[in-house]
């Protein structure tokens, strides 16, 4: 049994009816459906810009949603909110168990929308073929994040099973996170009344540096994109007339760029994209380092005798957390190397990716780099920006005693090893959006992802027992919620 204090009166669970009904529920319940969801290409809008007449993001929450209508959960309902225009989101109330109306409400979190497949999947694996072997469920969405709606679920019912408490959840499946949740605010706004006094959120869209403990995402990046082109001529010329007098549109955009970024370094030049990195945030990269020793030197396939960019892992760990960084993630205006012929091309289009420290202003960072890339431009050639978006970063709250005396708790009796904490790399813009509407709110971002989970690659995996026991942690957190 575990026991929580709650007043002077002892609220007990069955801890091992929790983990058997979880057992069970993933072996005979959930496998077979997240495994027939993995099957739906439901591409996220950003990537299928028709997905409304293709119809597969309507499968995928139909296909959840026919899940959960055989759920036996009293009381529950299930519903689809679908506002003109914007993808679908999927909810599923479940009422306060006795005694616990007054604690407000949970909020699960998690979506059903994918990445593109990508090629240069493994021999035997396919995006849309969902395979297990070796306790891993592989296939698109599996990870990320097509299994959070069914752990959410299963925490439920296993807590309900074990004889404990919840405050009312909902379960809130988006189909837009991959695209950046372009259309949650409106969907949160919509919802507002519905959902009522968000207390905890639950958001099991994450993960950590292992697979032996319970890993929180304790901050979240922001993001800032432009697609930079400069336009030297109205069309292409003869390479060996025109070079010499036109100047290169590539060479002014390296130009550009090197007002931006160090290029040896990879450190960024603007103020505005940086912010003072928290003491406590520090504290967690250094026992996140401690607890999984190497794990973020290994967690990419780094090809022949490629090194990170320092061999400090806490140094890796606040880059990837609390530091700003560049990506090139796009480039056009170039013909493939074997098409190439002897042109002074007239533009160069690089589309630009920057992270930002989770408490950074986006808005500031997006207007800075505006500015930088757009005055005395050498030569007085065009620069054009399009495709400009930013978006804020999350820091969590501080956590309260009961959450911090839950998270001991389960990382005992489930795990067998101490709680984690780290900063992510990425971005849940969800996060921070909850972050500013509900700023009394206590968060459990977590998840069963670790470094070689592939999400966004080829060979996306679930690790299948991992997810189990973030299930049962689940469970036992809401219970002490619902308890405190």
């Amino acid at each position: 049994m575990t026991w929580w204090q709650d007043g002077g009166v002892d609220q007990t669970v069955n801890a091992t009816a929790m983990r058997e009904t979880v057992r069970r529920l993933w072996a005979d319940d959930i496998l077979p459906s997240l495994s027939g969801l993995v099957a739906i290409p439901a591409l996220s809008p950003g990537f299928d810009p028709d997905w409304a007449n293709s119809g597969h993001l309507a499968a995928a929450v139909e296909h959840v949603r026919n899940w959960l209508g055989t759920r036996a959960i009293p009381g529950a309902s299930i519903d689809v909110v679908e506002l003109p225009g914007r993808s679908p989101v999927l909810l599923l109330d479940v009422p306060a168990t006795p005694g616990a109306e007054d604690k407000g409400t949970v909020l699960l979190y998690g979506h059903l929308d994918k990445q593109p497949p990508l090629g240069g999947w493994s021999d035997g694996l396919d995006p849309w073929k969902p395979v297990v072997k070796d306790g891993k469920l592989y296939g698109r969405g599996s990870a990320d994040d097509g299994y959070a709606g069914y752990a959410a679920t299963a925490a439920l019912e296993a807590l309900r099973a074990a004889g404990g408490s919840h405050a009312r959840a909902v379960v809130l499946l988006e189909t837009g996170e991959e695209s950046g949740s372009p259309d949650l605010p409106a969907y949160l706004e919509h919802l507002s009344d519905r959902l009522g006094d968000v207390t905890f959120v639950v958001c099991l869209d994450s993960g950590g540096n292992d697979y032996e403990r319970l890993w929180l995402t304790t901050s979240l990046r922001g993001m800032v994109q432009v697609h930079v082109t400069v336009r030297v001529l109205d069309s292409g010329q003869h390479s060996g007339l025109a070079s010499g007098v036109v100047p290169s549109s590539f060479r002014i955009l390296r130009e550009l760029l090197d007002r931006v970024e160090n290029a040896e370094t990879g450190h960024l030049l603007l103020d505005e994209l940086y912010v003072d990195i928290p003491a406590d945030r520090a504290a967690e990269a250094e026992a996140a380092a401690a607890a999984a020793p190497g794990s973020m030197k290994k967690a990419f396939p780094l090809h022949g005798g490629t090194q990170p960019v320092d061999q400090d892992e806490v140094e890796l760990l606040l880059n990837n957390s609390w530091r700003p960084t560049l990506s090139v993630i796009g480039a056009s205006g170039f013909p493939e190397p074997v098409d190439a012929g002897n042109v002074l091309r007239s533009h160069s289009t690089l589309a630009l990716s920057f992270r930002l420290p989770p408490t950074a202003d986006s808005a500031a960072a997006l207007g800075a780099l505006e500015k930088v890339l757009t005055t005395d431009v050498p030569y007085s050639a065009t620069v054009e920006l399009a495709g400009l978006e930013h978006a804020d970063g999350w820091n969590a709250p501080a956590t309260a005693p009961w959450l911090a005396a839950s998270l001991e708790e389960v990382s005992s009796t489930v795990f067998g090893a101490p709680w984690r904490a780290m900063g992510l790399g990425g971005s849940i813009p969800f996060m921070g959006l909850l972050g500013e509407k509900y700023p009394e709110a206590q968060f459990l971002v977590t998840g069963a992802l670790g470094p070689d989970s592939n999400a966004h690659v080829p060979d996306e995996w679930l690790n299948l027992a991992q997810a189990e026991r973030v299930t049962t942690a689940v469970a036992h957190i809401l219970h002490a919620h619902a308890t405190a």
